[in-house]
């Protein structure tokens, strides 16, 4: 198996996972005339709907990982900022006594550091100029 397959399949695998939090994000909308007047958390369907839409890019590009070189730079790097967020967070509730789960925090730290390898190559650019070609 040549690096270019491993690197698609990671992209692949990476965005089967974003695109199949569609379902917790239908659930969440689906259920959120419950939540009306009520403490609910407004920010994870808003979280899971961007994660989705990437998920979904993250599929297009299994197909020219160098075409979409830059999406999956951003998404490694969206996966890893998000992590530290989300570690910060944790150490902050568990020294206020709140147990917190970091589950979520190794998740993101894999998928990060699983795109940043998967990252392809730069294509070598010619001696022209885009304006002369």
């Amino acid at each position: 198996m040549t690096r270019g397959h491993i690197r698609r399949i990671l992209v692949l695998v990476v965005g089967l996972i974003y695109s199949a939090l569609v379902w917790p994000l239908g659930s969440d909308l689906w259920h959120s005339h419950w939540l009306v007047g009520m403490q609910g958390n407004d920010c994870e369907p808003m979280f899971l709907s961007f994660l989705v839409g990437l998920g979904f890019f993250l599929l297009l590009a299994v197909r020219k990982p160098s075409e979409h070189r830059s999406l999956i730079i951003f998404a490694a790097w969206n996966s890893l900022f998000h992590a530290s967020v989300m570690a910060v967070e944790t150490v902050e509730a568990w020294s206020h006594g709140v147990h917190r789960d970091y589950t979520d925090v190794v998740i993101s730290l894999g998928i990060g550091g699983v795109l940043l390898a998967a990252i392809p190559a730069k294509e070598p650019r010619s001696g022209l100029s885009d304006a002369k070609k």
